[in-house]
């Protein structure tokens, strides 16, 4: 059985929840398989204090723990889950309907899955971290069910759902990708990022969850797409703004831009003015069964850098110019 998951994470049992957060920070911080490689004795540390954070870092379980329904384990006790049955019906993650059928385990999530050890591990060890590492690791799932080792009505409960955080790469969002990402229990996982994944999209990773007598539970990643610095996405369109020259923009020519897919070369049409847009027609985010979005290229003019005399000569004697009257419709405002 589990040690108590206070003692675990060296606090109180009336300790506030952000004083259970900052221990477990600077606990998996110090023991964090990336930090301690080879090394079984932190591996098992980690685990412990992930798996006692998954009792007192989420309010609700911590509430059971403390009230004697839950074990060290996450397991309901026999008097709470009997309690609970006769209570007016089969509580959430039950797998069927009346007495003698419904198992207890599976589950649904609940609200703060994410919120938590999700969290606190893309703080951790998210950021800035390369394809390989555990950046995706956000600790041991808090999901769906109690994990029981009983069944009822002869129907075995499956293991708990894990559920977890990852933060991918903009352009991997979108053409596909795989990261293999460390678990909670130490396993490396290889997750295949289909392309045109969204931010927020769910991935499921059938039996990869918990073990139980009736099976592993699932894995559920949530994504997490990192900002790109010249690519935006909306949809399976993707936008970009591209600098021309003056010159470029009143006598047009062949620039190059990139796209997800890598560069190509457009045309800029003569008499281009800044917020003019071209498209390019199937060069957006094509997701599996999907067609392809377009890709939507904003102009914008950009004058030379420390000016130029010889431009500035020029203008100030193009007689034409003034005759254009760019802001006629500002008239009567």
């Amino acid at each position: 059985m589990a040690r108590n998951p206070y003692s675990v994470l060296g606090v109180a049992t009336t300790a506030s929840d952000s004083e259970i957060r900052a221990a477990f920070r600077k606990l998996a911080k110090q023991y964090h398989p990336d930090k301690n490689k080879d090394d079984k004795k932190a591996e098992e540390k980690f685990k412990e204090i992930s798996a006692a954070f998954d009792i007192v870092g989420d309010s609700d379980r911590r509430k059971k723990f403390d009230a004697g329904e839950i074990d060290a384990d996450g397991r309901e006790r026999p008097q709470a889950q009997y309690r609970q049955w006769t209570g007016g019906g089969p509580f959430q993650g039950a797998q069927g309907a009346g007495p003698g059928q419904a198992g207890y385990g599976g589950g649904f999530a609940s609200k703060g899955d994410f919120d938590d050890l999700g969290d606190i591990f893309a703080d951790l060890f998210g950021a800035g971290r390369g394809r390989g590492s555990s950046a995706g690791q956000a600790g041991s799932g808090m999901g769906g069910g109690m994990g029981g080792g009983g069944a009822y009505g002869g129907h075995q409960v499956r293991g708990r759902d894990v559920r977890y955080r990852l933060d991918v790469d903009f352009l991997d969002a979108a053409r596909g990708a795989k990261r293999r990402v460390t678990m909670a229990d130490g396993r490396a996982l290889d997750i295949n990022i289909p392309a045109g994944v969204d931010n927020g999209q769910t991935l499921r990773l059938r039996g990869q969850g918990e073990p139980g007598p009736g099976g592993k539970g699932d894995v559920y990643v949530e994504v997490t797409v990192k900002p790109h610095s010249v690519f935006e996405r909306d949809g399976a369109d993707i936008h970009i703004e591209a600098p021309i020259t003056l010159k470029e923009a009143v006598l047009g020519g062949k620039i190059t831009a990139p796209t997800i897919a890598g560069d190509v070369a457009i045309t800029v049409p003569k008499w281009s003015s800044s917020g003019a847009v071209l498209r390019l027609k199937g060069r957006g985010v094509a997701a599996p069964g999907k067609a392809a979005g377009d890709q939507y290229v904003k102009l914008k003019i950009v004058l030379p850098e420390g000016g130029d005399d010889e431009l500035e000569e020029f203008v100030r004697e193009w007689k034409s110019a003034d005759a254009s009257a760019p802001r006629k419709h500002f008239a009567g405002v």
